[in-house]
């Protein structure tokens, strides 16, 4: 068997359990999934799938963890209470024009 070493990394929670349960289905260890990764890495020369900066679009309610959405909620009512409000034609405005979606 070829000598091993242990690479470290943090991640978060949810991210990892999610994952864990894909390569379970697979039947691939975390620890061979992150071996096919790096070999990867060497035989692309690079990252093995594009990356790049998306446009700027809106959240996704379905992007998000339940933790996140949870704070984007109380985001909202802290602009409320704080009065940081704008009318729904504003945001529809903000909306086709920063994303071009038309509502």
């Amino acid at each position: 068997m070829s000598k091993t070493t242990s690479i470290f990394a943090r991640v978060e929670p949810e991210i990892k359990k999610q994952a864990e349960m894909v390569l379970n289905k697979l039947g691939i260890p975390m620890s061979n999934a992150i071996n096919i990764f790096l070999r990867q890495v060497i035989l692309q020369n690079g990252l093995p799938f594009e990356v790049k900066i998306t446009g700027n679009r809106p959240l996704a309610a379905g992007d998000l963890t339940p933790e996140e959405f949870n704070n984007e909620v109380e985001k909202g009512f802290s602009d409320l209470k704080g009065g940081r409000v704008v009318s729904a034609d504003k945001v529809a405005e903000r909306i086709s024009r920063e994303y071009g979606h038309e509502l």
